[in-house]
């Protein structure tokens, strides 16, 4: 994923300008329309421009504009390309001189209509075959009508007509979330897609008597796979905590077997985004913060009074992450109300650094070190990236190939 810096982000961030009260907010935001208008013949985005608007973002915060940080999150959601071009100028009204644009009202309109029309031919359908169904038979056979759309088949013998096959959502769904976490592939919804439209590739899968031991070896080398490429990302000494985010998302097993998955939103408090969000078992919140792995400044431990004990980088990195549980804490009701998330019981996890930094002290005295400070923190432990990657590596059961 790129970095966009367009005309559209351009005009946003002078409405944000506009609407900023701080001085060092203003200054900030015009940081970032500078370093866009710098390039030579084009507008320069790049790393540098995601760090301005967080840098900006940050001011925002400390000034307690909380109104300006959510229009700077939108900025980098936009220019990490996570909101797309449509929904972006249509939110800030960027074009039209504040008008909304009547096209894209009349296309989602239509959109809406046709869908409408088919709901309610297809509920009358339903009915005149299930004279006896209720309200609730009803609104679920058009709700499973909704999943298997998604999967319509365009017939080679039929040239501008398409089928609905019904029940193949359900089961491409499964095969996809198999294809995901077990095997390898390069696009998981795409393959599953592929298989669910043929009934010979389906039969084949679904009779396969060895296809559970298949999918388990699949599996293990999948997780292989992706932990082989987090040790690559953690020992490249310039590697970002972003790099380090983009290696482990998705792979929530590495934590251990008491998380089931993440959250979906990483925002749940104005002016704080999670690094990754885990959840536990009973639904309740474990939030891991990232700091950098090999390309950290600074030492992990230094010599105190004959021991070794964690440096400030270790005490600022927990602070943080002590901060967020402290927000989590006095949201957790309107948290759990939006987002169906108990924090009131949340913890922290805080990966940082790499044994190899520190070559003059032993591993293990480093680890033995964070395992002390560990047992005099309240709901945060202190583990190095190494310490993750190897006790995952012995979940697998050792050394895998990737």
């Amino acid at each position: 994923m790129g970095v966009r810096s367009d005309f559209s982000l351009e005009l946003q961030l002078k409405y944000v300008r506009e609407r900023t009260v701080n001085g060092e907010v203003e200054g900030a935001v015009t940081a970032a329309l500078r370093h866009m208008s710098s390039g030579r013949g084009h507008r320069r985005g790049g790393k540098a421009l995601v760090e301005l608007l967080t840098a900006a973002r940050g001011r925002a915060a400390a000034a307690d504009e909380w109104d300006v940080v959510r229009l700077l999150q939108d900025s980098i959601d936009y220019a990490e390309e996570r909101i797309l071009q449509p929904e972006f100028a249509e939110r800030y009204r960027l074009f039209q001189d504040g008008v909304r644009n009547e096209t894209l009202r009349r296309f989602a309109g239509g959109m809406l209509s046709i869908e409408f029309t088919y709901a309610a031919e297809a509920g009358r359908e339903f009915l005149d075959r299930h004279p006896d169904a209720g309200t609730e038979d009803l609104l679920a056979h058009i709700g499973s009508l909704g999943h298997d759309a998604r999967y319509l088949a365009a017939p080679d013998d039929r040239p501008g007509r398409y089928s609905l096959f019904r029940g193949r959502a359900e089961r491409q769904l499964w095969l996809k979330r198999v294809l995901e976490e077990r095997i390898d592939v390069e696009d998981p919804e795409e393959a599953a897609q592929r298989i669910t439209a043929s009934p010979e590739a389906w039969a084949l899968l679904a009779t396969d008597p060895e296809g559970q031991l298949i999918l388990r070896a699949a599996r293990l080398r999948q997780r292989a796979a992706g932990l082989a490429a987090l040790r690559r990302a953690v020992e490249d000494r310039t590697a970002t905590e972003r790099d380090l985010q983009r290696a482990l998302e998705g792979q929530h097993w590495i934590f251990g077997g008491r998380f089931v998955g993440e959250a979906a939103h990483r925002r749940l408090v104005p002016g704080d985004e999670l690094d990754i969000p885990l959840i536990r078992g009973d639904g309740s919140l474990h939030l891991v913060e990232l700091k950098r792995a090999m390309s950290l400044k600074g030492s992990l431990v230094k010599r105190h009074r004959g021991a070794w004990v964690p440096t400030a980088e270790v005490h600022d990195a927990v602070g943080q992450a002590v901060n967020y549980l402290v927000g989590l804490d006095e949201d957790r009701r309107r948290i759990f109300e939006d987002f169906g998330i108990e924090t009131r019981r949340a913890g922290a996890i805080v990966l940082i650094g790499h044994p190899a930094l520190q070559p003059d002290v032993p591993e293990q005295e480093i680890n033995e070190a964070l395992r002390t400070f560990n047992t005099h923190v309240n709901r945060v432990e202190v583990l190095t990236y190494k310490e993750l990657i190897d006790n995952a590596e012995r979940s697998l059961g050792g050394p895998l190939e990737a």
